[in-house]
């Protein structure tokens, strides 16, 4: 795990998003050689956690900046622009942290709110192999005389795992409901293996994590089912965060290509210009993939103040309009992320394939990352509301 003997206090949001522009410049200068060498980034983790980036959602009460939504957009794609890998990693630690906010008791909170705010950073353990669906969970879940809770079983696509203090989990309680329960990284019985092998992605350290009769007391499980039982955003933002990742990648793909139509590619003989940059068409195509980013980040921050709207005056009709606000973001920004890493190749020409670049990491990082939550699904949800005004459901997924 991610040992940090000294953390930053950030207090306002202007503040976390100046630290975290200063980080991803320091990331991106690391960043193909990483993913080249598949390099876990444990120094870089270390860097995040001193830094305070991640007690920025901590509620000011506990001493924490309690950031708005829309800055948290643009917080996670300024990191996921620097490295797709490291800004995915603190996803899920935000995801643990709003699921305290909502459903934890006011002591687990307080607790909670120390341990990140002494940054001691939130991995996961989600998902399972083997269930029906990714929302069914295996993992025997069962509480013990006395108040202690036993685990057993394995999880996978444990992103940020190698790095944490803590790993939550999702399991069922004994009456089938949702709930997370926070174990510790260095309890006895839990072992994190480094197998994730994936094409893109490659260092966000989501590999397999193993629990084997593990114990911890009751106090260290939330019921994460209550946050359903009334109108909720808790769903729309982990979706937006993922959103603001893809932003970030295709952000990134637009700089470095940017960079190599300067540098390497040639124009097309028969415009007899001197340069690419002055090709009429390299011109036009990378306006088009402008176009597309600009278009992600518009509706990223669009569904920033939704969510912050709805935080503000939560109904169920503030609620739809925040995921469906989220669902278009996440669709748009899905599509920069693939479409501006792929097509910038073609403005570039041959030259760009050459793999001492390793542009490529942004195609395979958007191809990957765009997988957890597929597109179809949102344009699903967007059509359903924009044409019969009904709601996304509320369950977590959108």
């Amino acid at each position: 795990m991610t040992a940090v003997t000294s953390v930053a206090v950030i207090a306002a949001a202007d503040e976390a998003l100046a630290v975290a522009r200063r980080f991803a410049a320091e990331l991106s200068t690391g960043d193909s050689e990483r993913d080249a060498q598949r390099r876990l980034p444990r120094a870089e983790i270390a860097t995040l956690a001193a830094s305070g980036l991640l007690g920025v959602t901590v509620p000011r009460r506990f001493g924490g900046a309690d950031v708005d939504a829309r800055t948290m957009g643009d917080l996670m794609a300024v990191l996921a622009a620097g490295d797709a890998s490291v800004g995915q990693i603190p996803q899920n630690h935000f995801f643990f942290v709003q699921v305290l906010t909502e459903a934890a008791t006011e002591a687990q909170q307080e607790f909670f709110a120390g341990e990140v705010l002494a940054g001691r950073h939130f991995g996961n353990a989600l998902s399972e192999k083997g269930t029906r669906t990714a929302a069914e969970y295996a993992i025997r879940f069962e509480p013990r005389p006395g108040g202690d809770v036993l685990i057993d079983g394995t999880k996978y696509y444990a992103t940020g795992s190698p790095f944490a203090a803590w790993i939550p989990i999702y399991a069922s309680d004994p009456e089938g409901r949702k709930v997370a329960a926070w174990v510790p990284a260095d309890a006895p019985g839990v072992t994190v293996e480094d197998d994730w092998n994936g094409m893109g992605q490659r260092t966000t350290g989501s590999g397999t994590v193993r629990f084997e009769q593990v114990v911890i007391p009751q106090d260290r499980v939330v019921p994460t089912w209550t946050i359903f039982e009334r109108p909720e955003v808790f769903g729309a933002f982990g979706n937006y965060l993922h959103a603001a990742i893809d932003v970030g990648i295709a952000d990134a793909a637009l700089r470095d290509g940017r960079d190599l139509i300067h540098r390497v590619a040639r124009p097309w003989p028969e415009f007899g210009v001197e340069r690419a940059v002055q090709d009429p068409l390299v011109v036009h195509g990378f306006g088009e993939l402008a176009l597309c980013v600009r278009t992600a980040r518009a509706l990223l921050h669009e569904a920033g103040d939704a969510i912050d709207a709805a935080r503000a005056d939560l109904t169920v009709a503030s609620a739809a309009e925040a995921s469906v606000a989220v669902a278009a973001a996440r669709a748009q920004a899905d599509s920069a992320a693939v479409g501006v890493s792929s097509d910038v190749f073609a403005l570039i020409g041959a030259r760009g394939a050459a793999e001492e670049l390793n542009l490529h990491r942004h195609w395979r990082n958007a191809r990957t990352h765009t997988l957890h939550d597929p597109r179809r699904m949102k344009i699903q949800h967007i059509g359903n509301h924009a044409l019969s005004d009904v709601p996304p459901p509320s369950n977590g997924w959108i």
